[in-house]
């Protein structure tokens, strides 16, 4: 009875008429109703890009190495040799492969025998694409040719709208908008060749019949798809595709509605999702440089105001040391726009790009890596530099970043007004000099086995409290939980007396409440914790950094000492007796279908109390 009301309550959260898109679209493609069911197009030759690799129109940079190798994921290694690679299987699966022979809208999309189809996905998303053109345009005619022999090669193997490469629309959508780019790098913008036109075409021909169904979604396939429609459209416009002008309409018209819907004064994005937020801003970057460079009318104010706020919430949270950030939400191992031969794990390309383009500033002052996209692209670097980081609160989303020089806490309180992908409430991460000592689980993999699906999006997998073993709100099905958390006793950021503090907590339908109190300053950390409600027990964990970890038992509590950071020390007391203090196994992902140990303190009672921890460094 209860999850049937969870089940209710849900739905009224997600929407009723997004319900309704969803279920039309599933009957028009289970009965073949739907227009998309009746595409048909032949399979392209090209070439589909003119050779100007005698021109050398781009100077020299740092994606030469792309041309011998692609890491799927930002992790597994994929050689760009003479051949191409096998499009239909998996580099991670070798006995699961695919086959293009069925019409795409009857594969399943989470078929076990076949393996993960997202690890058929990833490389027909064209990122090899920008680094053929970038190095064609250097002069490599080598480059040039194997561009084209690869795309050739993709379209004979994944003939239209048949077999996995065309069963998401967003997927179709990221590959337009890295031909666009391509096209931009290689100047042939205005006068793409035939079968180019024509590719995205067909492209375009499978996104509209199912973007109500991507904006049902409420998160980025809305955003990437309406994005390609407008890119496609514009560019076809140019070419004299009469068909372009709807298309590109459509794209701007839904874009503006999903930046204004989905992003928040605050910046934060629906998905809750740090990788997700990079996709959303390289999205709207590769928008707004093709819009610029076809000489098209602004987005709204708004519009623009709303792209700069997710840029500066991106630029707020991560680590300027090395462009890291925690590993908070859902994550699928997109990056897009790879333009710069930085790691998967550096999300500052992403945020200088887009800050100068929405907000004409520079987000980080010296140059570098981070640079060379600008470069590319032919954007001006800003001559503003943006204010220094500091505390920032994201409250449209649920997301506090406390900051002491190089000491950084994000605290993750629940703002749900899109559906939570993780049961993460009151996660907490940390960060002292660039290193992440206590820190959040990240995904996996979407298609696995139940167990890593319920841990690694989990309660479990987090720096939180869980009670009585279970998930802070009930899981409905792979991607959705229900019963959605809210926001109790909220603090604002606060600096008092050298010390900067913030709490937040919940009350679930189960009656059980937490509240988190945080408290920094440029030595230490406290953490208080009060929580009451609960049937059985209380487990408090803190997953910690990869290394040798001591566990030391005191008065009243515990203490862990690192014997890999030296002077790192996390201590824990409790009003009232505990009942378990142990250090155990526990798993971290920090890149989509790789997972790696970690150790986790874990912390038990059986009884309301408040726990206090203190964390202490030495700089």
């Amino acid at each position: 009875m209860m999850n049937l009301i969870a089940k209710i309550r849900t739905v009224i959260d997600l929407g009723l008429l997004n319900i309704a898109r969803v279920l039309l679209y599933r009957i028009g493609l289970r009965f073949g109703l739907s227009k998309v069911c009746r595409l048909r197009a032949p399979v392209l030759q090209g070439p589909f890009f003119e050779d100007c690799s005698s021109e050398g129109r781009v100077g020299s940079g740092s994606l030469s190495d792309r041309l011998h190798e692609f890491r799927l994921f930002g992790c597994l290694p994929v050689p760009l040799g003479e051949t191409p690679p096998d499009w239909l299987l998996s580099p991670f699966e070798k006995d699961c492969a695919w086959t293009a022979d069925a019409p795409w809208w009857k594969i399943s999309d989470y078929d076990r025998s076949a393996g993960d189809i997202k690890l058929i996905w990833e490389l027909s998303r064209f990122e090899w694409v920008l680094a053929f053109s970038k190095l064609a345009g250097e002069g490599d005619t080598s480059a040039s040719n194997k561009l084209n022999a690869w795309i050739n090669d993709w379209c004979k193997k994944n003939p239209p709208y048949f077999g996995p490469n065309w069963k998401c629309g967003q997927e179709a959508s990221i590959r337009v908008m890295h031909l666009a780019i391509s096209a931009l790098i290689l100047d042939q913008v205005q006068s793409p060749a035939r079968d180019l036109k024509s590719l995205v075409h067909l492209h375009l021909n499978r996104i509209a019949p199912t973007l109500q169904y991507a904006i049902a979604q409420n998160n980025n396939h809305g955003t990437s798809e309406s994005a390609a429609l407008f890119i496609g459209g514009s560019w076809l416009v140019e070419a004299g595709v009469e068909e372009g002008a709807e298309f590109m309409q459509t794209g701007r018209e839904w874009l503006e509605n999903r930046v204004l819907r989905l992003v928040g004064p605050d910046g934060t994005f629906s998905q809750y999702s740090i990788n997700y937020h990079r996709v959303l801003i390289d999205t709207l970057c590769m928008v707004e440089v093709r819009r610029q460079k076809l000489g098209l009318p602004s987005f709204s104010k708004t519009f623009q105001e709303r792209a700069s706020s997710a840029c500066q919430w991106l630029r707020h949270i991560i680590n300027p040391v090395d462009g890291n950030v925690p590993n908070m939400g859902a994550n699928d191992g997109a990056r897009l726009l790879q333009v710069t031969d930085t790691n998967y794990r550096d999300y500052r390309p992403s945020v200088q790009l887009g800050m100068a383009l929405f907000a004409g500033e520079r987000a980080y002052r010296k140059s570098g890596s981070w640079d060379d996209g600008l470069k590319l692209l032919n954007v001006p670097i800003p001559d503003k530099n943006a204010q220094p980081v500091g505390d920032y609160l994201a409250d449209d989303g649920g997301f506090a970043i406390l900051r002491k020089g190089a000491i950084m806490t994000v605290m993750r309180y629940p703002r749900f007004e899109f559906r939570p992908s993780q049961a993460d409430a009151l996660h907490l991460d940390f960060w002292v000099n660039g290193k992440n000592l206590l820190r959040d689980s990240g995904t996996f993999s979407y298609n696995t086995e139940a167990r890593w699906l319920n841990y690694f999006s989990g309660t479990a997998a987090h720096n939180t409290i869980q009670f009585d073993d279970q998930d802070q709100m009930p899981r409905l099905s792979r991607f959705l939980f229900g019963d959605w958390l809210r926001t109790s006793g909220l603090e604002e950021i606060r600096e008092e007396d050298g010390k900067t503090s913030f709490g937040a907590g919940y009350v679930c339908r189960r009656g059980i409440s937490h509240y988190r109190k945080l408290s920094l300053s440029s030595s230490f950390l406290l953490v208080d914790d009060e929580i009451k409600g609960f049937k059985s027990k209380a487990e408090l964990r803190w997953r910690f950094a990869p290394g040798e970890w001591e566990l030391v038992e005191v008065d009243g509590g515990v203490k862990t000492r690192s014997l890999d950071f030296p002077g790192f020390s996390l201590s824990v007391n409790a009003s009232t007796p505990l009942v378990r203090c142990e250090l155990r196994d526990g798993w971290e992902s920090l890149h989509y279908c790789e997972k790696t140990p970690l150790p986790v303190l874990e912390i038990e009672t059986r009884t309301n109390c408040r726990l206090t921890t203190e964390v202490r460094w030495s700089n």
